[in-house]
């Protein structure tokens, strides 16, 4: 990967930067964190999902970049918004790439022609702003991209080329990826039309609604259900047993989708 890679015309980054070797993009990004940051790496060491899960991958066969972008104070009601853009935006730049694939609420990307296999992981997390009134967020997303099926961890997980992508390229889907992730945070950010677009556009993709699914609550419970919507707050709706309930990110430690 090149050293520096400027922003696309309009959009906001200042550059990405390449690091050889790193334990966490998003743990390196957050000793620091400046709005609208990139880093990413060749060999991330000891990369992390959501509830602290391991992520780690060979040398230069995967996508570990984690970008750091403004949270105004309108939009701190609205935080579980930004996995489902970065999920949005990845998307994007996996189907550019020749693989269809579907968001599974909240935070990871699926591949359909492959079982439903896990392409990519997102994990947000937040930091302190530049200036009172502004938080930061860093959107950390990994995609598995040259893996062989015996590089991959697990049996649940796959990469673009077992997807049939053809010599999938790391830095154009890279770059692919943050044009979206600006364009997703613009509307985010605008709220009104845009942010409807944006909900709309998510819902469209989202393979978790419609299906039975098993929540596994923090409090260990398991509730089954099926998905009746995401709502305009990016949150769950789920119809189970006990009626009618709404789930965000933080209130899941896990959203197993049933077989189709």
């Amino acid at each position: 990967m090149s050293e520096r890679l400027a922003g696309r015309g309009g959009d906001p980054w200042v550059g990405l930067d390449v690091v050889d070797a790193v334990g966490s993009t998003n743990a390196e990004l957050l000793r620091d964190p400046r709005p609208w940051r990139v880093l990413t790496t060749d060999h991330q060491q000891d990369g992390r999902g959501r509830l602290t899960r391991p992520w780690q991958t060979p040398a230069g066969v995967a996508i570990a970049v984690s970008a750091c972008v403004p949270v105004p104070e309108a939009r701190m009601e609205s935080l579980g918004w930004l996995p489902l853009l970065a999920g949005l935006a990845i998307r994007s730049a996996i189907q550019r790439a020749g693989v269809d694939a579907v968001l599974k609420w909240p935070n990871d990307v699926l591949a359909p022609v492959d079982g439903e296999r896990k392409l990519c992981g997102i994990l947000c997390e937040l930091a302190p702003g530049p200036a009172p009134g502004v938080a930061l967020a860093v959107l950390g997303v990994g995609v598995n991209v040259h893996q062989t099926r015996d590089q991959l961890p697990v049996d649940t997980a796959t990469s673009l080329a077992l997807c049939g992508a053809v010599d999938p390229s790391r830095e154009v889907i890279l770059a692919d990826f943050l044009a979206e992730v600006a364009t997703r945070h613009r509307q985010w950010i605008a709220g009104g039309d845009q942010l409807a677009a944006l909900v709309d556009d998510y819902r469209a993709v989202c393979a978790t609604i419609g299906r039975e699914v098993d929540i596994h609550i923090p409090d260990g419970g398991l509730v089954h259900g099926v998905v009746d919507a995401v709502d305009d707050d990016g949150r769950l709706v789920l119809t189970s047993a006990g009626g009618r309930t709404v789930y965000s990110a933080g209130d899941v430690v896990h959203a197993r989708l049933r077989p189709a």
